[in-house]
């Protein structure tokens, strides 16, 4: 039996909304934009991560202000902050690596593999098997990510090599994911994007100096368009909408960022996708529909604990 609190949580969130909607889908496209932005920096690809998040902390610690008291709350979720910027932290360095060896288009991909893991943490969460519509929906995402990976072997080593950092990536992603609906419960979004994005600044700059990169940058102006396009206008524009959406809803939204990153890889580098590419990339569209659709008819889905009174 499904848990009736879980259907209620369910139940209250909001399957679409003019403005999260547009919210969410402006944030993948300004992501979408990050892996690129990433290649063109001279410095290491954990290093252009601390950048990102050192340059745009100021300016999130500055819009927390918006509203009286904005970090009370954050004295019952430090630890839940903590994590959340560990998680993250260690999303971005296995990322950015994974960019520097992958397409534009396979590293947005893999990188959201997030999107696949809540419903298997919704079922966790729920103590529930999946129904036979979110089941088929998992496994044409299965199918559809060892297509891409044999193609990115086929392709070159380094290729998979690369989709599998950032397949490590979208797990940790989906840490952060879990972590920051747990503080978005209590905090606006600013507030929690601003301290979980501090919490992250110390292990990147660390992890970049015992790879021994590059670390101090001649052209900012890249660092600037990435700290601006991936930290500020995407994440603050996906942590507002993960206190509006359903994760589903969220997850279906992250497919537009390979579309866009492939788009830029092709136009930039000349990164063309194969049919096996794109018979996997559909699968895994054709699962995210599935995943979304089951929604309506099953109560076991990740949904955060948002309090509608400090979602703004």
């Amino acid at each position: 039996m499904h848990d009736s609190g879980a259907t209620r949580k369910i139940a209250a969130m909001h399957s679409g909304g003019g403005l999260p909607l547009a919210a969410l889908l402006v944030a993948n496209v300004a992501l979408a934009f990050g892996p690129w932005f990433v290649r063109l920096a001279d410095v290491g690809p954990v290093a252009a991560g601390f950048w990102r998040i050192a340059l745009a902390a100021p300016l999130l610690i500055a819009l927390s202000y918006t509203g009286p008291r904005p970090f009370r709350a954050a004295s019952r979720l430090w630890g839940v902050l903590l994590l959340a910027g560990l998680g993250f932290a260690a999303d971005l360095a296995s990322w950015h690596l994974g960019i520097l060896r992958t397409t534009l288009a396979n590293s947005t991909l893999f990188g959201n593999s997030a999107t696949l893991m809540f419903p298997v943490y919704g079922f966790l969460a729920a103590r529930a098997w999946p129904t036979r519509t979110q089941g088929l929906a998992l496994a044409l995402a299965a199918i559809g990510a060892g297509l891409l990976l044999g193609r990115s072997y086929e392709l070159s080593p380094k290729h998979l090599a690369g989709d599998l950092l950032c397949l490590l990536a979208g797990t940790l992603y989906t840490v952060y994911f879990i972590m920051m609906a747990k503080a978005r419960a209590a905090m606006a979004p600013m507030p929690a994007l601003a301290l979980s994005s501090l919490a992250s600044l110390a292990p990147l700059l660390l992890c970049s100096l015992l790879l021994g990169e590059t670390v101090w940058p001649h052209d900012w102006a890249i660092l600037f368009g990435l700290a601006f396009a991936s930290q500020i206008v995407g994440q603050g524009l996906m942590i507002y909408a993960i206190g509006h959406l359903s994760p589903l809803v969220v997850g279906l939204a992250l497919l537009t960022q390979p579309i866009v990153a492939g788009a830029v890889g092709w136009i930039v580098y000349g990164e063309q996708l194969g049919p096996l590419d794109l018979l996997g990339a559909a699968l895994v569209a054709v699962a995210l529909v599935l995943v979304r659709r089951g929604q309506s008819g099953s109560s076991v889905a990740l949904a955060p604990e948002i309090d509608k009174t400090r979602s703004i």
